[in-house]
């Protein structure tokens, strides 16, 4: 599976669309903490002459340390609760046993509404009012948890940020379900918690005034970054239903697809034909192969080294479904070819190929 989608939605989007609630409150504990430091601080004349005397390299340190531990507590946290969100919601989609048609139609939606926000981003007339607000019963269980002045305070309010989503986060979390895997639900939210890590880093400790000037100049970027996976994940689902509007049917009918068919991975031997296509990470080789109509045909797939949602083989036309192994031949009867095309693509539609039939 691609995960740089999400990383750069959660690089550019995440902290943005979520700081106004949750970046809001890390800073506003960040904020007590000190304060209720600075109220129980005793400065002794010596610890005043040590610090004039002594190290400021390592008082630089010190400080540096202390500055940015709330904030790594609170990504933290943040980080263990989603990935078991993540986790969830992947398990969830593989027990429920979704069909390729079901998982298709999940990912377009979340496609849709990743796209949704991505203009409500923007600020695109008709979209610039859709906002997504938890409960307020919520909100209120974690401003008691971000008045805390434990030690543990920050990592605490981030596994509970889990209950406020913002918008970007409820498209990464319908991903998550679609993908239909525990570890791929996991890693999906995981990564894109892992993205916004330096953006909550600035907006959710650095001063309020920095967070406002920098947040009105990253619109921009978020509404695109948010829109470009909305569109990436959208495609994954048109290609995973075998749809005319998917990427690659359109790029074939606008003569856009410059690969030509390898007739060289196709052999016939007593009257049956064999398809043979290498199994990669990222890729199906050749992605285009020639085969002849009219001739029993199977498709064997050789994975080296096979990792990822590649592993799942899907060809919507036939309703057929494969799990490959991670090294090893896998063949699967694709009966008699009419001239055409047979597309097939990986299970969350982000790798396809097609078999040309002449």
């Amino acid at each position: 599976m691609n995960l740089l989608p999400v990383l750069a939605t959660g690089l550019f989007a995440g902290g943005v669309s979520c700081a106004a609630v949750q970046g809001g409150l890390l800073t506003g504990l960040i904020t007590r903490q000190r304060a209720a430091e600075s109220a129980t601080a005793v400065t002794t004349s010596e610890q005043t002459s040590r610090a004039t005397a002594g190290t400021a390299s390592a008082g630089w340190a010190a400080r540096l340390g202390d500055d940015l531990a709330p904030v790594m507590g609170f990504l933290a946290g943040k980080l263990l609760s989603h990935t078991l969100l993540g986790a969830l919601l992947g398990a969830l989609g593989a027990a429920v046993q979704l069909s390729a048609g079901v998982r298709s139609w999940l990912q377009i939606c979340a496609g849709l509404l990743i796209v949704v926000f991505g203009l409500a981003q923007l600020g695109v007339p008709g979209f610039r009012s859709i906002v997504v607000e938890p409960p307020q019963s919520w909100m209120r269980l974690v401003r008691r948890r971000s008045r805390s002045r434990s030690a543990l305070a920050p990592a605490v309010l981030g596994l509970v940020t889990v209950l406020i989503p913002c918008g970007v986060t409820l498209s990464v979390e319908a991903l998550a379900l679609a993908s239909g895997s525990a570890f791929w639900g996991a890693a999906i939210m995981a990564v894109f918690v892992l993205g916004t890590g330096p953006l909550f880093a600035l907006l959710g400790y650095a001063a309020r005034v920095a967070a406002t000037v920098w947040r009105g100049r990253l619109a921009l970027a978020t509404g695109l970054a948010v829109l470009a996976m909305g569109l990436i994940t959208l495609n994954g689902g048109l290609e995973l239903a075998g749809s005319p509007w998917a990427a690659s049917r359109i790029a074939q009918a606008a003569g856009l697809t410059t690969s030509a068919a390898d007739a060289t991975a196709t052999a016939v031997s007593d009257g049956v034909q064999t398809v043979v296509v290498t199994v990669r990470p990222g890729a199906y080789s050749p992605r285009n192969v020639q085969a002849k109509a009219g001739l029993p045909t199977i498709l064997v797939l050789n994975s080296e080294n096979a990792k990822g949602c590649i592993r799942s083989l899907v060809i919507p036309s036939r309703g057929i479904e494969k799990t490959l192994p991670v090294r090893g031949e896998t063949r699967v009867e694709l009966g008699v070819l009419d001239p055409g095309r047979l597309d097939y693509t990986c299970g969350m539609g982000m790798y396809s190929g097609v078999i040309t039939v002449v």
